[in-house]
């Protein structure tokens, strides 16, 4: 791929498959990271000072009118060229999972975050992701044409719920995943791959200290993975390892 949009930077998984792309044997031209609050990013800076090809954008994607300015940054670097992959990675968790304890602010941040935000940010890529696209029509689809990824999770599963709880956190993963069915049916005639993808259970500030799975052996696995998609995955739904998962 040439190019990348990656939201979410400033740690944790968006910050791992940044470190995992630039040591790639051929790695991205572009690599597009978001992060919420420069000053806190300290990592990803130094990350970018060392590769020319990590471009930072500062930006809330809460705020929505915003949006525009960051396409504008990416469309005047990959200029004809457009953006070959939109990683929707940013997500919030919060700490009330149960019925009697659910917030009415979490419940609406939750999905602002994990599922309007991804959609909407998906909307103004779509010229960019057309462009690159056309440009590699001779391409399969897949992350070298054009991809639209959504970091989705297990929990978002509802054939594969059986504990319950965590209504924010399911429901916004699950109305993500609607979404990533849908753009893979609206955007197939485009040649743009749609897929969500669980990243296992991480250890990172969403995912606790407990999880099984560290940053860069999940991250390694993703991008793998992520050359290993074309046609036949668009619209699935699979782990960080390739293995389909329940709607």
């Amino acid at each position: 791929m040439n190019s990348i949009l990656i939201t979410g930077c400033n740690r944790g998984l968006g910050l791992g498959i940044v470190k995992t792309l630039v040591k790639l044997p051929q790695p991205p031209q572009h690599i597009f990271a978001t992060c919420r609050d420069l000053d806190k990013a300290t990592e990803l800076k130094d990350l970018a000072a060392n590769h020319s090809s990590i471009h930072i954008l500062e930006i809330d994607l809460l705020n929505f009118n915003n949006y525009g300015n960051i396409i504008k940054r990416v469309g005047d670097v990959v200029k004809g060229d457009g953006l070959n992959v939109l990683f929707n990675n940013a997500g919030f968790a919060p700490k009330s999972t149960r019925i009697t304890t659910v917030k009415l602010d979490e419940l609406v941040q939750t999905l602002h975050t994990n599922t309007i935000a991804p959609i909407m940010l998906s909307k103004v890529c779509l010229p960019l992701l057309k462009r690159a696209s056309i440009a590699n029509k001779n391409i399969g689809m897949g992350v070298r044409r054009a991809a639209i990824i959504n970091m989705s999770s297990i929990l978002g599963s509802i054939e594969a719920n059986t504990d319950g709880a965590i209504y924010a956190y399911r429901t916004s993963k699950a109305a993500l995943n609607a979404a990533t069915k849908s753009m893979s049916i609206d955007l197939l005639k485009d040649g743009i791959l749609c897929v969500s993808l669980h990243p296992g259970w991480v250890r990172t500030n969403l995912g606790g200290s407990s999880a099984p799975l560290d940053v860069r052996t999940s991250s390694r696995s993703i991008i793998e993975i992520l050359f290993q998609f074309n046609e036949k995955n668009n619209g699935g739904f699979y782990q960080y390892d390739g293995q389909k998962l329940p709607w």
